[in-house]
């Protein structure tokens, strides 16, 4: 494995060239043309079977190591995001108001590393491992989905990710056993009233009114219906009605989002959502209508290979810089997959003050260390060769 982590070294400058690259030319989700081409270009050039538009855009590579093991999935995305790079680096996004924002050039580059230095030592390698590949992951509905309708995990008994970030110093990793991310779900509202003067209130029902008294109203079921032992979170983002001092608006808009970790949490906060709704907009003889997309479940992290992660940390990264997990308020549609197999999600640190790799994620200064890449490849590469045969 030594032998390995210093070919993955030797091959950090390609590594680097291939991220600037993708960050120079990024696409949007579900837009995502070109890197896709490139990279299955990089995966047949290293004599690998590719599969290409895997539920749409995606991208499988398939390496049969010459060892008996299990098949493990090795997940990154490989989307950008609608926000102006605003730094100032030589590898600036070149596309107007769409950069790399989030480190999915990054984590593509690292697995690709993984799979070139593998693909040359393929006789050592303990059973199939699969590269996957995904597009859009920052959107709804993501690639993670449709690349499983499409087969991306049939034959695969674990899957592992991991995510590089900027407010974790570069050198340090974590991981957290359990809920790792929170569940994302967004409800969309529509109360329609009878608009009036403004003079005459009791002529209207009025739908500001109405939707004010809602807002207020959904902030009870976070602090009276969920247990004070679980986390959850309701946010309203928007709230339009009106426009002029002396009218009452017949209509109100109010958009917001859910977080939640455990499931059952997540069901209970959508059930009584739409109660809240209802008694509220009927109370004062209004309609609605109301639009409730789940969207990411949680990320779970199995223990038994929670476990196994922490244990390669140790020896990729060192004990001393192994640092406490907690769960992202973030969503991310990696959680689909371990719906469907057991693995693990980890963190890898990428700040760097020294490289003003310190702004937070989705930010237009948004960068990482991208040693960051070395350190997820010896983490995949560590990981497929702790498995091994072992059951």
């Amino acid at each position: 494995m030594e032998k390995i982590f210093n070919r993955l070294e030797e091959i950090y400058p390609e590594l680097v060239d291939f991220r600037r690259d993708l960050h120079m030319h990024p696409e949007l989700s579900h837009e995502e043309v070109e890197t896709p081409k490139k990279i299955a270009a990089y995966l047949r050039e290293l004599g690998l079977e590719v599969r290409t538009e895997v539920g749409g855009r995606g991208v499988l590579g398939f390496l049969k190591g010459g060892k008996p093991g299990k098949t493990i999935a090795l997940r990154a995305d490989f989307d950008a995001l609608p926000i102006q790079d605003e730094k100032e680096v030589a590898y600036k996004s070149k596309v107007p108001g769409v950069t790399h924002a989030c480190g999915h050039d990054l984590h593509t580059s690292a697995l690709l590393g993984v799979a070139k230095v593998l693909s040359e030592r393929k006789e050592e390698v303990p059973g199939t491992v699969v590269f996957l590949h995904q597009f859009a992951e920052e959107v709804t509905p993501g690639g993670a989905e449709y690349m499983i309708k499409d087969g991306c995990l049939d034959g695969v008994d674990v899957i592992y990710g991991a995510h590089v970030m900027s407010l974790q110093p570069y050198g340090k990793f974590s991981v957290i056993e359990g809920y790792a991310s929170s569940a994302q779900d967004d409800f969309y509202i529509t109360i329609h009233g009878k608009g009036g003067h403004g003079a005459s209130p009791h002529e209207t029902i009025d739908a500001l009114v109405t939707g004010s008294q809602l807002v207020v109203n959904l902030q009870q079921i976070v602090s009276r219906r969920v247990d004070p032992l679980k986390a959850a979170a309701i946010t309203v983002g928007s709230f339009q009605s009106g426009s002029t001092t002396n009218v009452i608006p017949d209509t109100a808009f109010i958009k917001g989002t859910v977080r939640t970790y455990d499931e059952d949490v997540r069901v209970m906060i959508e059930q009584k959502l739409e109660q809240i709704v209802k008694s509220t907009c009927e109370a004062a003889d209004a309609t609605y209508e109301l639009k409730y997309v789940k969207d990411c479940p949680s990320i779970y992290n199995d223990p038994a290979e929670t476990k196994r992660v922490e244990k390669v940390a140790g020896y990729v990264v060192g004990e001393e810089n192994i640092i406490p997990g907690k769960p992202m308020n973030g969503s991310e549609d990696y959680a689909y997959y371990q719906q469907e197999i057991p693995g693990a999600y980890f963190i890898i640190g990428g700040g760097n003050e020294e490289l003003k790799a310190t702004y937070p994620h989705h930010h237009p200064k948004f960068d990482v260390d991208e040693r960051a890449m070395i350190d997820i490849g010896k983490m995949f590469i560590g990981i497929i060769f702790e498995q091994s045969d072992k059951k």
